[in-house]
């Protein structure tokens, strides 16, 4: 453990003695801060993404209470503030889109102000990233705390997910289900705080703050209404203290180490597609140069332990009583599939944070000798179609759709595919390839959640229940099928994928780890040549900046100006 040097505190730079330290103080003590408060001890910045407008994170003003609790007990002085909350449910055209300027948003924040460490508050799943990108280009000792999954959806006597809304929606499409009855599931889908209750993305990536070592053990999977996720709260703000004391940052958690085991967990969870996005861009901010193929290479022979939706039955509230993530770390670890010396902000290891762990119900989590599947996680494609690649995520596709070849059914954009999605005349059959263009990071822009196109009415009426669908946009991590996501180069971009038409064969090989449309290079490059890029939609603002700055995906599709990193310091003030 290092000395505690409380005069050479980064906070001290605002508090210590002298005019600046003077007029600092007093501001302050008008919300009745004591004097004894700027004698050096640890100052704890509450990053909080709490808004009503983000719906999976309204409990944040109770959980940050909880937090401010541990911080007072270790000696600390806890400061709260609000940035940019970046929900999914509700923002348009994604969360995505703004997921860049909330990173921006906790950089400057934290930068700009006398902090020690930090405490992150994250819930819809791009808070998440984005508070882990800016707290990471700052480089303070930080624990993050997710806010947790909401209780189990009720329908028809039976628990639900929100996985299950995408077939329920299917089966209202197609006459199977009355008005009646979806203002049941309406009611009954989201009964308490917290964020989708399957490990969809925000499931994903609090498992990911978990295994990255950023958050404390258990922080993936106990329910947001639990009394056990205020304690988790609680002692976060107790060990950030700590941390500040010991300075430990959080440069020195999130290793190359660490980013293995987090590619490593993704697949053994069945986690999101956006993991891979996401993890790119954080990894990119600390100097980690975490590729695409990374993903492919470092999951590849992990089996997927967890039966969750969307790949499995269960979900989150059960994933925590049989044992939560700790389990699967473990059985990981024991099996050499982890690194096991990656370094924790409990200041222990991976290793020594969850080799007690036990599986109270192996129908919920399997283990590596007897897996829930044994080949799944994310699959990397190669190909004339995305020459920087793109995924998909196996275990949520019909089996037999993974080797395929079809007829390209191609929409232009989003307004394309909503005019023509339920023309009874649309040219299509199951066995056809969906094609969505204009959706990728420049393209929307944003990248929006768009991947799993939504089935033709005239299939869905003939029982069709899968088809290979590909784009350069996302998809929700509670969605499911046979679709190819992150198509990188982008459209919009120039990539592959513009230059195809209506009729193309297009060939999909999971196995082979390919994506191509049967076309020759000639004619490739003759429909290039003749290609011509849409005019720019964004002409200000943040869109513009946004369009003119971000990354492709398979670069983590963050702004280019901010990969790398800013530290913690910043120039004397001028007051």
């Amino acid at each position: 453990m290092l000395k505690d040097d409380k005069a050479g505190r980064r906070s001290q730079l605002w508090f210590a003695a002298g005019t600046f330290g003077f007029a600092h103080r007093s501001w302050l003590r008008s919300r009745s801060v004591p004097s004894d408060h700027f004698d050096g001890r640890p100052v704890i910045g509450i990053c909080n993404t709490w808004s009503e407008l983000t719906p999976c994170n309204s409990h944040f003003r109770d959980l940050a209470q909880h937090v401010r609790e541990g911080i007072l007990e270790a000696g600390g002085v806890p400061m709260e503030f609000p940035v940019n909350s970046t929900g999914e449910t509700l923002t348009r055209p994604t969360g995505m889109f703004l997921r860049n300027l909330a990173s921006m948003d906790v950089e400057e924040t934290i930068r700009a102000n006398p902090l020690d460490g930090v405490v992150l508050l994250m819930g819809c799943d791009k808070t998440t990233p984005a508070l882990l990108m800016g707290a990471a280009s700052v480089n303070l000792p930080t624990i993050g705390v997710s806010g947790g999954p909401m209780l189990d959806g009720s329908f028809r006597g039976r628990n639900v997910g929100t996985s299950d809304v995408w077939k329920i929606t299917d089966q209202y499409r197609a006459g199977e289900v009355t008005d009646a009855e979806m203002q049941d599931l309406e009611a009954g889908l989201n009964r308490s705080h917290g964020s989708c209750n399957i490990m969809g993305t925000a499931s994903t990536m609090a498992s990911m703050v978990e295994v990255l070592g950023v958050g404390l053990p258990d922080n993936a999977s106990i329910p947001a209404v639990d009394s056990r996720r205020n304690v988790l709260a609680r002692m976060a703000g107790r060990r950030i203290v700590d941390l500040v004391r010991e300075g430990v940052v959080i440069g020195q958690i999130l290793t190359r180490e660490a980013f293995e085991n987090a590619v490593r967990v993704n697949a053994a969870i069945g986690g999101s597609t956006n993991a891979v996005i996401h993890l790119t861009a954080l990894a990119r901010r600390v100097g980690i140069e975490l590729t695409i193929d990374d993903w492919d290479r470092l999951a590849s022979g992990v089996p997927t332990l967890v039966n969750l939706q969307p790949s499995g039955h269960y979900l989150m509230q059960d994933f925590h009583e049989a044992g939560g993530l700790p389990v699967v770390l473990r059985d990981l670890a024991e099996n050499g599939l982890l690194h096991r010396d990656a370094l924790t902000v409990t200041g222990k290891s991976i290793w020594e944070n969850n080799r007690e762990a036990r599986c109270w119900n192996p129908e919920v989590i399997h283990s590596v000798d007897k897996p829930y599947m044994k080949d799944s996680g994310i699959a990397v494609l190669r190909g004339n179609l995305c020459p920087e690649g793109a995924v998909i995520k196996p275990s949520a596709a019909e089996p037999a759709l993974l080797q395929h070849t079809g007829r390209a059914v191609v929409f232009e954009d989003l307004a394309d595919l909503h005019r023509r999605l339920a023309d009874p005349d649309l040219d299509i059959d199951a066995t056809c390839v969906m094609v969505l263009k204009n959706c990728g990071p420049r393209g929307f822009p944003g990248m929006p959640e768009l991947g799993n196109m939504p089935i033709p009415s005239k299939l869905l009426k003939q029982g069709v229940t899968d088809i290979v669908r590909i784009s350069d946009s996302r998809m929700s991590g509670t969605a499911f099928g046979a679709v190819v996501l992150h198509i990188s180069p982008e459209s919009a971009a120039g990539g592959p994928l513009a230059l195809v038409k209506d009729g193309d064969l297009i060939e999909l090989n999971v196995p082979e780890r390919r994506l191509s449309v049967l076309l020759s290079d000639e004619e490739l490059a003759s429909r290039r040549a003749a290609w011509a890029p849409r005019a720019a939609n964004a002409t200000r603002g943040y869109a513009k900046l946004y369009v003119d700055h971000v990354n492709q995906a398979h670069e983590g599709a963050d702004f280019d100006f901010l990969v790398g990193a800013s530290g913690p310091t910043v120039e004397t003030d001028s007051h």
